[in-house]
């Protein structure tokens, strides 16, 4: 049996193939980015064509260039941007608009209606979520009121509804010409649709959003030795054999597989997953409750999260839009000019403000500046502004869960900054470990794959696998890191009531 496992990590600004052997180790690699459409203020957009397009492309470079043929692989995962809407015809394969991003604010106006009706609360604790513009049913009733022909399609059964993975999965598996119509319980999960407990699609939860059910896909475990269909082109005849949210793939590479332990993903956002077990913690501090992933027939795994919407992309903002920045590697040198912020915080609240707050009327604030600032101090500001965000959502799980970090496990491509990881030791007061395998996306969906195939027999071996690269201890005094922690929770509470809600995320 074949004993190599391909992953197609799709994320908010790319798409990677890559293939691990049974120790976990990379054989294979491609990316390519796709295009962010931003029609209006508050409006972010993909194109799902564009999206299966590199989905092909990355497979076809990876294999070709690493001499593989897809019978190499025994089967295939993919992780993905998980609250991103894709709404498309069964018929004839093609999407009746743009798919909605998940950082897009256009539902503000659904958001707060479910809030100011009570139907929040049965949100809350029926699926695990706030009602917000993060989640995707409120995008998809936004499709089916705004997009000419797609209500009366989907009551036809013509009209289909998925995030990413769905999308990606009845693209490789044919399309118009047989695609299999499904998701996992990790991805059902963002949308504000699906039970927890009952892991199935909740018959309220869809008449609060006006939802036909038809349109929605099958719900399946993560990873499912039955596989969801084999792949056409590409990766012709592997069997597709997990699907997981990236932030849960992330986990799953991660190797927290036991309750206590979490992990931070520094990407566009940051998402820290706390693994509770078989637990069903309802958060009561801003964190969202989540399936860390179901492993086959097996009772699902829960997580509190912490979803922060803009960390990584605030140093691309220094770089694109202000032009401090030639390149995003630069933030680390520039920002260890200073030896601290020199009073000046950055509260990036460019789409508002996720957990724990949930604050759509936050918008981007800087504050603190004097004539004494540079330019230094405004990066600086941005790279502890990752940090503090991340302290605010594992206080928030700490006083969920009652559990205290030994350790933080990190990943994503912000943890290749170690002044900034230096800075979220500090900040935290425990050590922050990087592993050797910093795509940890991939590894998961690899790994999740690999279970389903029986190429791993258990979770032990994937946690034998992890290996540590590099641990940042803290060096800050408790004195030091309260103040300049209450310091941030002043400039947070400054962002806020900046815009009101409704006004189109303007």
């Amino acid at each position: 049996m074949a004993d190599l496992v391909g992953a197609l990590d799709h994320g908010t600004t790319s798409t990677r193939f890559m293939v691990f052997d049974a120790t976990g180790t990379e054989v294979a690699r491609h990316q390519l980015e796709h295009a962010q459409i931003l029609p209006r203020p508050g409006w972010v957009e993909h194109d799902p064509e564009e999206i299966a397009d590199r989905a092909a492309s990355v497979v076809s470079i990876a294999l070709r260039q690493a001499r593989l043929e897809a019978r190499d692989l025994a089967a295939v995962g993919i992780a993905n941007q998980r609250e991103t809407t894709v709404v498309w015809n069964r018929r004839t394969g093609r999407p009746y608009t743009n798919a909605i991003v998940w950082q897009d604010t256009r539902t503000d106006t659904i958001a707060a209606a479910l809030e100011a009706d009570g139907r929040g609360s049965v949100i809350r604790e029926r699926a695990g979520l706030p009602p917000a513009t993060y989640f995707s049913g409120a995008k998809l009733q936004w499709v089916l009121d705004n997009v000419e022909g797609v209500r009366a399609d989907a009551e036809r059964g013509d009209a289909l509804f998925g995030t990413t993975d769905s999308w990606l999965l009845w693209s490789l598996t044919g399309g118009p010409a047989g695609g299999v119509h499904v998701t996992d319980v990790t991805n059902a999960s963002r949308t504000m649709l699906m039970s927890l407990e009952t892991l199935d699609w909740d018959e309220e939860l869809l008449s609060f959003f006006d939802v036909p059910r038809r349109m929605l896909p099958e719900i399946r475990p993560s990873s499912d030795a039955r596989g969801y269909g084999e792949a056409v082109g590409p990766l012709h005849g592997v069997p597709l054999t997990a699907a997981l949210g990236d932030q849960q793939a992330a986990t799953l590479g991660q190797g927290c597989f036991t309750p206590g332990t979490a992990k931070n993903t520094y990407g566009t956002g940051n998402f820290l997953l706390l693994n509770t077990g078989g637990e069903l913690v309802r958060s009561a501090n801003g964190l969202l409750t989540t399936p860390a992933w179901q492993l086959g027939d097996g009772a699902p795994a829960y997580a509190l999260e912490g979803s922060i919407a803009v960390t990584g992309s605030a140093i691309q903002w220094l770089r694109d839009q202000l032009g401090i920045l030639t390149g995003a590697a630069q933030s680390e040198a520039l920002a260890a000019q200073v030896e601290d912020n020199g009073g000046v915080y950055f509260v990036p609240a460019f789409s508002g403000l996720f957990a724990p707050y949930w604050r759509s009327d936050a918008r981007g604030a800087i504050v603190g500046l004097s004539r004494f600032n540079t330019n230094a101090h405004l990066v600086r500001a941005t790279l502890e502004s990752i940090c503090f965000q991340s302290r605010d959502v594992i206080e928030a799980a700490k006083q969920d869960s009652g559990i205290d970090l030994d350790v933080l496990r990190v990943d994503g491509g912000v943890t290749a900054n170690s002044l900034c990881m230096q800075i979220q030791a500090d900040v935290l007061g425990v050590p922050v470990s990087r592993p050797a395998v910093t795509e940890t996306t991939a590894l998961g969906a690899a790994y999740a794959a690999g279970l389903a195939a029986g190429v791993w027999s258990s979770t032990d071996e994937l946690i034998g696998n992890w290996r540590e690269d590099r641990r940042w201890e803290p060096h800050w005094s408790a004195d030091r890191r309260e103040s300049e922690y209450a310091g941030w929770k002043r400039a947070v509470e400054r962002s806020l009531g900046w815009v009101e809600v409704g006004a189109g995320g303007q």
